[in-house]
C-alpha cells in the first residue's frame, strides 16, 4: 500500500478510536455512582438486563447510542437519551429490546427519549420484529413536558403504536422492573403480556404523592401498585416474578414459543468473505474527505468475494450501480463516485456530484431492484446535484426528481451508509432519513448538512455583506473574514456525525468494519416484512 493509503488508514482509525472513547462514557449512563446505587438496591443496570436476555455470541446492533449527545446540558445531560435500544437474538429469534436507563434522571423521558422509543417501534413495525420493553422509568421529565407530551410524534404516539403493533400481530412483551408511572403505565399494559418484579416493580397512574394531593389518601407504593397488588388484586399484570433473573428467564421462555412470519423472499446463499482484506476499508476513504478515490475498490472490501456486477458501468459515472452480495444476501448498491472534473471556469475539481446521466442511471437501477425484489444499499458521499446553466438547460431538476421519486416509492428495504458527505438534495436522492431507510448509519468521516461548511459560510457572509451595503454600510475585510470563520465553525459543528446521531438523523455511528453486519442483520429483519407492489406514479421523462 502507498503512503496516501496509510495516511487515510491512520486518520480513519483515529476517528474510530475517538468514537469508541465517547461510547465508553455513554455506556456508563448517569455515571458510576448511579450504577453502584442500582446494585445496592439489588437491581441490574439496563445494559446488564439486555446482555442477560440476549443470546451469547450472537451479533447485536445498538440503535441511537448517541441520542441526546451534548444536548440538554442545562438539565444535566441525557446520555443515550435515557433509554437503550438493541437489535439482537433471543432464543435464536431476532428481536428489538428497549430498556429504560434508571441511572439517567431515574429513567425520565426527555424529548429525545420519546423520539428514540418511537424509532425503536418504527423498526419493529417495518420489520415485524418482536419488541421487548424493560421498564424502569419515572415518567415524563416535567421541566420539558411541553416538548414531549402533546404533539403527534410525542409521548402519546408510543401507546398508539402499541395498539397498532398488536393489530399487526407483532409480539410485545413488557417487564416492569422498576417504576412505571402515569401515562407510561399504559406501555406495558398495552403490550401483549406484562411481567412485574416483586420488590422493585411498581405500576400506577398516580404515585403516592399525587394521590395524596389529589384525593387526600395516604398509601404506600407497594399497596398502591406493587407486584402483589397488580398481579393478585387488579389483574393488571400477567406474571409475578420473585427477582430480575427469573423475570428475564421467563421472557426467554415466552419468546421460545413464538410462531414465525412468512418471509419476504430476499435471496441468500452461503456467505463469503471479501477477497480484499476487510481492514483495507480504512485506507480507501481520503483523510478529511478532500481527495477523489475509487469507490469500486472500497465496495470490494464490503461485498462477498469482492464481486460487483456493475450496471451501465460506462454511463453516468458519478454514480456506481451494481449487484453484489453482503453476508450472502443479494443487494443492489447505489454509490457516489468522486471524479476529477472541470467546473464552469475550466478549473479541475472533484466531488460526488450527481449529473443528469447519473440520476437517470440510478433511477432505472432502483426500479430494476424493486422489480427483482433485491434490497438496496446506498453509500453516501454526495455534495448534491450539478448546478449551473448547462445543467439547468439539460433538465437536472427533472432527472433529479426522477431519482427522488424512485427512492421515495421503493418498496424493497433500503439501507443507507453515510461514508462521507451527504449534502442537500443529494442526501434525499441517496435515501437520507426522510426517505425511510430501514436503517441509516454513518462512518466517523460522515458530514450531513444542506451544504458544506465552507460553502455555507461563503453564502451567508455574502448575504450579510450585501445587507450592510444596502444600508449604506460597509464591512472591512477583517470583519468579513471573522464573520466567515465564525459561520464556518458553527456550520462545521452541525455537520458532524455526532450532531446528527444526537438528534437521531442517523441510527448509529459505526466502525466501517461493522458495515457488513448492519446491512446483513438489517436485511434479515426486513425479511420478516411484507413487500408491497412497486409503483412510481408520474415521472417526467
Amino acid at each position: 500500500m502507498n503512503l496516501e493509503f496509510n495516511k487515510n488508514e491512520d486518520a480513519l482509525k483515529l476517528s474510530v478510536s475517538n468514537l469508541n472513547r465517547k461510547l465508553e462514557k455513554i455506556y456508563q449512563g448517569g455515571g458510576l455512582k448511579k450504577l453502584e446505587k442500582l446494585k445496592a438496591e439489588g437491581k441490574m443496570s439496563a445494559r446488564e438486563r439486555i446482555n442477560f436476555l440476549l443470546d451469547k455470541g450472537k451479533p447485536t446492533l445498538e440503535v441511537g447510542a448517541f441520542a441526546g449527545y451534548e444536548m440538554y446540558e442545562e438539565h444535566g445531560g441525557c446520555p443515550g437519551g435515557g433509554v437503550i435500544v438493541v437489535i439482537g437474538y433471543i432464543q435464536g429469534r431476532q428481536c428489538i429490546v428497549v430498556a429504560n436507563d434508571a441511572t439517567v434522571k431515574a429513567g425520565a423521558w426527555f424529548p429525545i427519549t420519546g423520539k428514540k422509543n418511537l424509532r425503536a417501534q418504527e423498526i419493529a413495525m417495518e420489520n415485524r420484529l418482536p419488541i421487548i420493553y424493560l421498564v424502569d422509568s419515572a415518567g415524563v421529565y416535567l421541566p420539558m413536558q411541553d416538548e414531549i407530551f402533546p404533539d403527534k410524534e410525542h409521548f402519546g404516539r408510543i401507546f398508539r403504536n402499541n395498539a397498532k403493533m398488536s393489530s399487526m400481530g407483532i409480539p410485545q412483551i413488557a417487564a416492569i422492573m422498576g417504576s412505571c408511572v402515569a401515562g407510561g403505565a399504559y406501555l406495558p399494559i398495552m403490550s401483549d403480556e406484562a411481567l412485574i418484579v416483586e420488590g422493585n416493580g411498581s405500576i400506577f397512574l398516580a404515585g403516592p404523592y399525587l394521590v395524596k394531593a389529589a384525593i387526600g389518601e395516604d398509601v404506600d407504593k407497594e399497596t398502591l401498585g406493587g407486584a402483589k397488588t397488580q398481579s393478585e388484586i387488579s389483574g393488571v399484570t400477567d406474571y409475578k416474578m420473585p427477582d430480575e433473573v427469573t423475570c428475564l428467564e421467563t421472557i426467554k421462555k415466552l419468546i421460545d414459543k413464538f410462531g414465525k412470519f412468512d418471509n419476504a423472499g430476499f435471496d441468500r446463499i452461503k456467505t463469503e468473505k471479501p477477497l480484499s482484506d476487510y481492514e483495507n476499508i480504512y485506507g480507501f476513504y481520503p483523510e478529511g474527505g478532500l481527495k477523489p478515490y475509487d469507490t469500486v475498490e472500497l465496495i470490494k472490501c464490503l461485498v462477498d468475494n469482492s464481486e460487483l456486477t456493475q450496471y451501465k458501468e460506462h454511463y453516468g459515472k458519478t454514480i456506481i450501480c451494481g449487484y453484489a452480495r453482503i453476508d450472502g444476501w443479494a443487494v443492489g448498491i447505489v454509490a457516489n463516485q468522486r471524479l476529477v472534473v472541470k467546473n464552469a471556469k475550466g478549473e479541475m475539481q472533484f466531488g460526488g456530484v450527481i449529473y443528469s446521466d447519473s440520476a437517470d442511471k440510478a433511477t432505472r437501477f432502483i426500479m430494476n431492484c424493486n422489480q427483482k425484489k433485491i434490497p438496496l444499499v446506498f453509500l453516501h458521499d454526495v455534495t448534491g446535484f450539478m448546478v449551473g446553466s448547462r445543467s439547468e438547460h439539460g433538465g437536472i431538476i427533472k432527472d433529479g426528481a426522477k431519482m427522488v421519486n424512485a427512492v421515495a416509492n421503493s418498496t424493497v428495504p433500503k439501507f443507507s451508509i453515510v461514508i462521507g458527505n451527504s449534502y442537500g438534495a443529494g442526501n434525499y436522492a441517496m435515501c437520507g432519513k426522510a426517505y425511510d431507510p430501514r436503517l441509516i448509519v454513518a462512518w466517523p468521516s460522515a458530514k450531513i448538512a444542506v451544504m458544506g461548511g465552507a460553502q455555507a459560510a461563503k453564502v451567508l457572509t455574502q448575504i450579510q455583506v450585501a445587507t450592510l451595503k444596502a444600508k449604506g454600510e460597509a464591512a472591512d475585510s477583517e470583519a468579513e473574514q471573522k464573520l466567515y470563520e465564525a459561520t464556518k465553525a458553527n456550520y462545521d459543528r452541525q455537520t458532524t456525525p455526532f450532531y446528527a446521531a444526537a438528534r437521531l438523523w442517523v441510527d448509529a455511528i459505526i466502525d466501517p468494519t461493522d458495515t457488513r453486519k448492519w446491512v446483513s442483520m438489517g436485511i434479515e429483519a426486513a425479511n420478516n416484512s411484507i413487500i408491497e407492489k412497486f409503483n412510481v406514479g408520474v415521472l417526467q421523462v
